[in-house]
């Protein structure tokens, strides 16, 4: 029964039915009445809305127009339910009883519409009525894409010499403004206006985030303009000299985008503030691409820094005591003479340090420890011959500041952790990082089992010792792991203090 309406479906030739035949000068009629270009248009485009299955048929033949540039190609669909069966036939005039899929290529589909009512519409007219757009194929598109990214390049341009104009005003007579660095949005628009889409670039990062967008040009309107008024506000000049201050992080956010949190790490927009930062590190303050050293996570603060940017100040500081040092002007610091005079350990934010371009400790000897409780001790009976700090478990960006400079004054440093694989990365990473004489101060095998507690270490911490690869830290290394109990620096204060105690006859004993 149902292969007999089939073939009624496909031998349908009734002007008033889904098919339709030319009369002799190539008119289209319905009863007899001529059909206008608009109602046979109108009449195509309901037509194929009204059967699913052609419709996906079009949507095949839409993407195989953009690949070649024309109606081409072969399309495959899904016969759904009988009516989708029906429908298909109905139009190409074929049986596909039985059949669960159908290919039909771009000539049979023309057939199909010069063999109907709908003679006249070709592939493409069907394509334009359904979709109500013309096809464009990918070749013609990137072409208008590529004019539409310059035009926009070229009035965020605008943009930026705008900003570069009403910063020139307020900082007039600044010398700075001279230098390489003064233009740090107008050299990045030009790099990315000539360097196409290189890995890891801006440009690429861009361009990524336009695509997932779905193309929408008013995005990439949005990062571009976020991305100048960002590198507008880094300092205008490479000299390492150059931080006076700082934005935090949070702050920075909310004036540029409303949100506090648009640049926290995770986001999306805090991982374009990153590329940025490490583009103006690298081509306007001129440092070369580095590793990212022992402390990854520190060395990236210490871009953010060179950019202007505090990403966390409150709870970055480190504990030191006997320390001096000089601004940026080379002015001594008041502060710390201050308090090297008074006697007392002081707590040095990392904005501070940053500004700091000198610093030393008194007897050119640092003494290091990890525990809090350990240096409160080491305060009480230091005699100002020597230095002390506090490093409090993981390194901050601030201690690594301050070992910086003071490794720049041939400061000589002692170090002392816990023996707990944890700590003992911490000591071999310290050594590797500092560039001046490191010692360690108090973590042979035999201060171990001195300071051995009953803490058992788990199994997968005690993996953390395979990395131990320092010499003088590996014996001691072999003994956690064979013992597998974590020793604490609590348990050797005495012998912590009567070096510090005896600091200054250390020295002396030394010059001569």
């Amino acid at each position: 029964m149902k292969e007999k309406e089939a073939e009624r479906e496909m031998n349908r030739t009734d002007a008033g039915e889904d098919t339709g035949m030319k009369d002799p000068e190539g008119k289209r009629k319905i009863q007899g009445v001529e059909e206008q270009p608009e109602e046979l248009a109108a009449a195509c485009l309901g037509y194929f809305r009204e059967r699913p299955i052609l419709g996906r048929l079009l949507e095949g033949f839409w993407e195989k127009y953009l690949s070649y540039g024309k109606f081409a190609g072969t399309v495959t669909v899904r016969i759904l339910t009988e009516s989708e069966r029906m429908d298909l036939e109905g139009f190409l005039q074929r049986n596909y009883h039985g059949k669960k899929t159908a290919s039909v290529s771009a000539r049979r589909f023309e057939e199909a519409l010069a063999g109907s009512r709908f003679a006249g519409i070709g592939g493409k007219e069907a394509l334009e009525l359904y979709f109500q757009r013309t096809p464009v194929d990918k070749k013609e598109q990137r072409r208008r894409e590529e004019e539409q990214w310059a035009s926009l390049l070229e009035r965020i341009e605008k943009d930026a010499r705008r900003l570069e104009q009403e910063r020139s005003k307020a900082e007039a007579g600044e010398t700075e403004r001279e230098q390489t660095g003064g233009r740090p949005a107008l050299v990045w628009l030009s790099e990315i206006a000539g360097c196409g889409e290189e890995k890891g670039s801006c440009a690429a990062y861009l361009k990524k985030r336009w695509r997932e967008a779905g193309k929408d040009f008013a995005e990439a309107e949005r990062l571009l303009k976020l991305g100048i008024r960002i590198l507008d506000g880094f300092p205008r000049t490479g000299k390492k000299e150059a931080f006076s201050g700082g934005k935090y992080l949070a702050v920075l956010a909310a004036e540029l985008t409303g949100n506090p949190h648009a640049f926290d790490d995770g986001a999306r927009d805090g991982t374009y503030l990153e590329l940025l930062v490490k583009w103006y590190v690298r081509e306007i303050a001129g440092e070369a691409e580095e590793s990212e050293g022992e402390f990854p996570a520190l060395e990236r603060q210490k871009r953010y820094l060179r950019a202007g940017i505090l990403r966390d100040d409150v709870s970055n500081y480190t504990l030191a005591a006997g320390i001096l040092a000089r601004n940026r002007e080379g002015k001594p610091h008041r502060g710390m003479a201050g308090f090297l005079a008074e006697g007392e350990p002081v707590q040095i934010a990392l904005s501070s340090v940053a500004r700091w371009s000198f610093a030393k400790c008194l007897g050119n000897r640092l003494y290091i420890v990890e525990n809090p409780s350990v240096y409160a001790i080491l305060c009480g009976v230091w005699k100002r011959d020597c230095g002390l700090m506090c490093m409090n478990g993981q390194p901050r960006l601030s201690a690594l500041l301050l070992l910086d400079l003071l490794a720049k004054a041939k400061t000589e440093v002692w170090y002392a952790g816990d023996f707990d694989p944890e700590g003992l990365l911490i000591a071999q990473k310290l050594k590797r990082h500092y560039s001046g004489s490191f010692h360690f101060w108090h973590m042979s095998s035999a201060d171990y089992r001195a300071s051995m507690s009953g803490e058992k270490i788990t199994p997968r911490r005690l993996k953390i010792l395979d990395g131990i690869a320092d010499e003088e830290l590996r014996e001691t290394a072999l003994a956690v792991k064979a013992a597998g109990r974590a020793g604490y620096q609590e348990r050797l204060w005495a012998a912590y203090a009567r070096d510090v105690a005896e600091a200054g006859r250390k020295q002396t004993r030394k010059e001569r």
